[in-house]
């Protein structure tokens, strides 16, 4: 019999584990965290106190960051929350986390076997002497695209993962709607502009489910905010889990329009759990995740999104929901993780 292992899963503390509205990197950690339960190992989630678990929770902040007013240095709490984990490193086969760089030196000075998943953008040359000073610590990315910008710094990957769905979550719709759809979040390098010009273009209605975060309000009230009052273009605003399916499951196609390395966009795979296909720019993972003619289309322009739109009935819902359920469940997913952990686990162990 394989021995369960004692896992600590550290989460970012801006969201709710799981998010009670935005956040995919949340997402992923209790898709993550529950799944190793139900296998049997013994996990310890450290994230804020308002999230909801079947693992044992440690709790560096009461409640999710960015919901919390109160709350005006968020890295404080983080460096609690990597004290927290790390003075505790003794107690776990393996430490996974999943606030980037931040846990590099805690880590390196820690005895014990540690592993870092990326979810971020690796495009900024700010951090490259970070993961060059740090290249020995195992690094998970998301995608083969993420891995890029890092290559030639010597860094140390340990794999790459793709992001995985509980397929119960995300029912199958296979009729689908007369809307196309948008969702995430309203910023710049998303390019909502784009999704509203290609409704425009197609004369078809365009619902919009996104955030605004405090960053990006300028950017909104400027350049998204006018574009509104079109009839065809109705913002949503900013959703909860329990409405994304059917978000999702009811629309004609997601409309993905990126304008950024795209590190994995979690959303295209919610989309194809649900039947519908995808219409994404060639940026950072979408190649890796949308089969162009199969489960959708990927455009590089106005007009070819315009012509993906018009050839949208060639696309087989069935095959969209076949792909999720080959390549991107969160069984597949965990199993990934698990045969990293017991590799690191082993090492550790032999080390000491």
């Amino acid at each position: 019999m394989i021995r369960p292992l004692r896992i600590a899963q550290v989460s970012p503390l801006y969201e709710r584990v799981p998010p009670a509205l935005y956040g995919g990197t949340e997402r992923i950690v209790s898709y993550l965290t529950e799944e190793l339960v139900r296998r049997g190992h013994q996990v310890t989630l450290f994230a804020s106190g308002d999230s909801s678990t079947r693992a044992t929770l440690v709790a560096p902040a009461p409640r999710a960051l960015r919901l919390d007013s109160t709350v005006n240095d968020e890295l404080a709490s983080h460096i609690m929350e990597m004290a927290q984990v790390f003075e505790r490193s003794r107690d776990f086969d393996v430490i996974h986390t999943h606030v980037g760089y931040l846990a590099f030196p805690f880590a390196r000075f820690t005895r014990g076997a540690s592993l870092h998943t990326l979810h971020g953008r690796l495009d900024l040359p700010s951090i490259y002497p970070v993961f060059r000073h740090f290249r020995d610590e195992p690094l998970v990315s998301i995608s083969h695209a993420q891995r890029l910008p890092l290559k030639g710094l010597g860094v140390t990957w340990a794999a790459t993962v793709h992001h995985g769905l509980p397929l119960a979550d995300y029912p199958f719709s296979p009729r689908g709607g007369e809307y196309l759809a948008f969702l995430g979040r309203i910023s710049p390098e998303k390019r909502p502009d784009l999704a509203i010009a290609l409704a425009k273009r197609v004369g078809l209605p365009l619902k919009i489910a996104a955030k605004v975060d405090p960053v990006d309000r300028a950017y909104f009230e400027r350049e998204i905010q006018p574009l509104l009052g079109h009839p065809l273009i109705e913002f949503v605003g900013e959703i909860g889990e329990e409405a994304k399916a059917s978000f999702l499951g009811a629309a004609l196609a997601l409309v993905f329009p990126i304008d950024w390395p795209e590190p994995f966009g979690l959303v295209m795979i919610e989309a194809l759990a649900c039947g519908t296909p995808v219409i994404a720019r060639r940026c950072g993972s979408v190649p890796e995740i949308i089969v162009s003619g199969r489960t959708g289309f990927i455009a590089d322009t106005l007009e070819g999104m315009e012509l993906s739109v018009r050839r949208l009935d060639r696309i087989d819902r069935a095959k969209c929901r076949r792909e999720v359920e080959a390549r991107f469940t969160v069984e597949r997913m965990v199993d990934g993780y698990e045969t990293i952990y017991r590799g690191l686990a082993a090492q550790a162990a032999a080390s000491a």
